[in-house]
């Protein structure tokens, strides 16, 4: 009995000590790897703490570079490099020069993505789920060559299975149909779906972001964009994925309220772009595509005929934190006036200064975010900074009627974006995600009205919504917002 003790004190003594040093390699990885100090700290005291339980949770959440993809798009361009140079110089033509005011606002972002804005576009703001899925649903029949789609919800429900039986209908006419979905959140998603879509000769793909070895457990990096394209000459992004509830059919959220835009113009094969590099990354395939330019018939669309457009993605690949800087020059930049609004308000130090210096200045700053959560934890944690929201003037309100799910900004009078980044930390360094970035003015009145529209079904609230809650709220709005870095 003596000697079977001693052989599992010793196994027991060997297990810890491998862990220990499996410990000590993660806090290197930290210290080598984290963005910021105190993102550094945090994660070394708690793998100190709490070893058995922070080194896996470490490895899973705690990593902000996502490996491997900027080197698939490059490999890409390298395989068909002959089919890309066409592509540039198709564009060339309509690329804009920006000049005066749009220096100021989008100079920063087309250094950014090595992307250019174009002019000659068409951009119609789609208010709700029944205009968009009716524009989109209308496009998709309109289609003659190929439908591109990408969301990061797919759900096995009304609109889910209209959306399925218009692919496969389409996909059996001779129609190529390749849809790109994210596994995490659509993982509610059913192997018969599935299969009647590939059944239907539907390309359909997982984006398959745990790829590689060295993102073999990396389940917190989403591709969280939505895109359709119809044939390259008409394309849609924004804040919906496919499910009743974007319908507003939800018995838990009632109305549901989010924002699209569709857009005809160059700006179209720049969106075909994006798209294109996540269907590589999934696939290692490039489908045959139009890269041919299809500029509106009438020039005199939504958006006043001739915006100026980026399709501006971002995502963890790169040095640089895209999505970061996109929201920082937006604020930055701005004279008059910052609207956003976002289901998710939890950011860094540097997003709360730079919100604080443009109210300071004298902008008006507005944050519409949702008074029913989805999400209970970032829910609570934007608890935490009203005080100092307030205390510099930024202006929150909290939308009333059913949930709020936009991700939609206007700059002035003449910067607007629509798209899937949130404000807050996912988006700016852990989801791949994209946004129409206008340059109009047509638009930013467009967008700008449409916010007051929601501002109007808001309450405005302050230090008071916090300080006036008991104590056990308080403490769970300081716990949540220990988890910000994550959210």
């Amino acid at each position: 009995m003596f000697e079977q003790f001693s052989e599992k004190a010793v196994v027991g003594t060997l297990i810890f000590l491998s862990w220990e040093i499996f410990a000590i390699a993660t806090i290197v990885n930290i210290v080598m790897k984290a963005r910021s100090a105190p993102s550094a700290w945090g994660w070394s005291m708690a793998v100190l703490a709490l070893p058995f339980f922070a080194v896996p949770l470490y490895w899973i959440l705690g990593r902000y570079q996502f490996r491997g993809y900027l080197e698939r798009l490059r490999e890409a361009r390298s395989n068909h490099e002959e089919a890309y140079r066409d592509h540039l110089v198709t564009m060339e033509p309509h690329y804009a020069e920006l000049e005066g005011d749009e220096i100021r606002y989008a100079g920063v972002l087309e250094r950014l993505t090595e992307r250019r804005f174009t002019r000659g576009n068409e951009v119609c703001l789609l208010i709700d789920g029944d205009q968009t899925f009716e524009a989109i649903f209308k496009a998709i029949e309109s289609a003659e060559s190929y439908i591109l789609v990408q969301f990061f919800i797919v759900k096995d429900d009304g609109l889910g299975n209209r959306f399925r039986e218009l692919l496969e209908r389409k996909s059996r006419a001779g129609v190529r149909v390749y849809f790109v979905y994210d596994e995490i959140g659509s993982h509610q998603i059913s192997k018969s779906y599935i299969r009647s879509l590939q059944n239907a000769g539907v390309e359909f793909h997982p984006f398959h972001s745990t790829q590689g070895p060295s993102n073999r457990f990396q389940i917190n990096f989403r591709n969280h964009r939505k895109i359709v394209i119809v044939d390259g000459r008409v394309g849609f992004v924004g804040g919906h994925n496919i499910g009743d509830e974007y319908l507003g059919l939800s018995k838990r959220f009632g109305p549901w309220r989010d924002t699209h835009v569709q857009l005809n113009g160059p700006c179209v094969l720049s969106l075909q772009m994006v798209f294109l590099g996540d269907y590589y990354w999934a696939t290692r395939q490039v489908p045959e595509l139009n890269w041919t330019t299809v500029i509106p018939a009438d020039g005199s669309g939504c958006g006043g005929g001739d915006a100026t457009v980026l399709t501006l993605p971002t995502g963890p690949v790169g040095p640089i934190e895209g999505g970061t800087i996109f929201f920082l020059n937006a604020i930055t930049r701005a004279r008059e006036r910052f609207w956003v609004a976002t289901p998710y308000f939890v950011t860094d130090e540097s997003i709360r200064s730079a919100l604080q210096m443009a109210a300071l200045r004298g902008v008006d700053v507005r944050i519409m975010i949702p008074d029913h959560p989805d999400k209970r934890i970032p829910w609570l944690a934007t608890f935490s900074i009203l005080d100092e929201m307030e205390a510099a003037g930024v202006r929150i309100f909290r939308y009333e009627i059913g949930f709020l799910h936009q991700k939609v900004l206007v700059v002035d009078e003449l910067f607007a974006g629509v798209g899937t980044a949130n404000l807050d930390n996912r988006s700016m360094r852990l989801n791949f995600e994209v946004t129409a970035v206008v340059l109009c003015r047509d638009f930013a009145r467009q967008v700008a009205a449409m916010l007051e529209v929601d501002f109007a079904r808001c309450r405005e609230v302050g230090a008071s919504d916090y300080s006036s809650r008991p104590w056990w709220f308080r403490l769970a709005v300081r716990v949540a917002r220990l988890f910000s870095p994550v959210l």
